[in-house]
């Protein structure tokens, strides 16, 4: 009975000494959609919760460009993120692309709003190992430090997104007009960085590139790697950018 006491209690430290596992959460989502402010809701309290024992989760906003001529331009929209989105469609073959919808980890899309399901493909995702992504500031003040020690499960494209919190629009047409609109973790820049070879490691220290209206204390670097075939994540890892002393 003892050594079962013992071994309970050593599992349960192995486990609180684990670093979580990273799930890479993606909102596509507009300001021009009257139906996506509870998605942007939703993933703005899963960052702020982190609801998954044993899970990190990412947070990324991305807002797509295609309802920008109804009505009310989304300052944060781009058609590369939107391009993002067509490629998930492309693979997931589910209901096209729509907003809000939310994909968990490349691989599971769902409505943006609908939490129960995505607590549960975060759940899932989670369970699938991943490759660990060590970030740091770089050897000058405006570069990050990339580093996968042991490599993907597949050849994989390596990602960097600069996120913000803390944002809002007051909107003042469309379908949203009269709402003060507030997102988490808005992709600022995405772009890829380098790529990564099944089982082989991988380092870069690619430069940050911060607009001066961005606001440096709510901004974060997030590194993740995707199979290009199936979009599937098969690593990530966010860092802090108040941490680095950006120019």
């Amino acid at each position: 009975m003892r050594i079962g006491w013992i071994m309970t209690i050593s599992a349960a430290i192995a486990a609180a000494e684990a670093p979580p596992t990273p799930v890479l959460v993606e909102l596509f989502t507009s300001e021009g959609c009257s139906s996506c402010p509870p998605a942007d809701l939703l993933l703005s309290r899963l960052q702020q919760s982190q609801p998954v024992p044993g899970v990190q989760v990412i947070p990324l906003s991305e807002h797509v460009d295609y309802w920008n001529q109804l009505g009310w331009m989304d300052r944060f929209s781009s058609p590369g993120l939107t391009e993002r989105q067509r490629q998930y469609a492309a693979v997931l073959r589910g209901d096209g692309v729509y907003t809000p919808q939310m994909i968990v980890d490349g691989k599971a899309g769902l409505v943006g709003s609908d939490r129960p399901a995505a607590l549960e493909a975060i759940r899932e995702a989670a369970r699938t190992p991943k490759a660990a992504v060590a970030l740091g500031c770089g050897g000058t003040p405006s570069k990050l430090f990339v580093r996968v020690d042991q490599g993907p499960a597949a050849d994989a494209d390596v990602a960097l997104v600069i996120a913000e919190n803390g944002l809002q629009s007051n909107v003042t047409s469309g379908e949203n007009r009269g709402r003060l609109m507030a997102h988490a973790g808005v992709a600022r820049h995405l772009t890829l960085i380098g790529r990564a070879k099944k089982g082989q490691s991988f380092s870069a220290e690619p430069k940050l590139a911060i607009e001066k209206s961005w606001r440096l204390e709510n901004l974060s670097a997030v590194v993740f790697l995707q199979d290009r075939g199936s979009r599937r994540i098969l690593g990530a890892g966010q860092i802090a950018l108040s941490a680095c002393a950006v120019n």
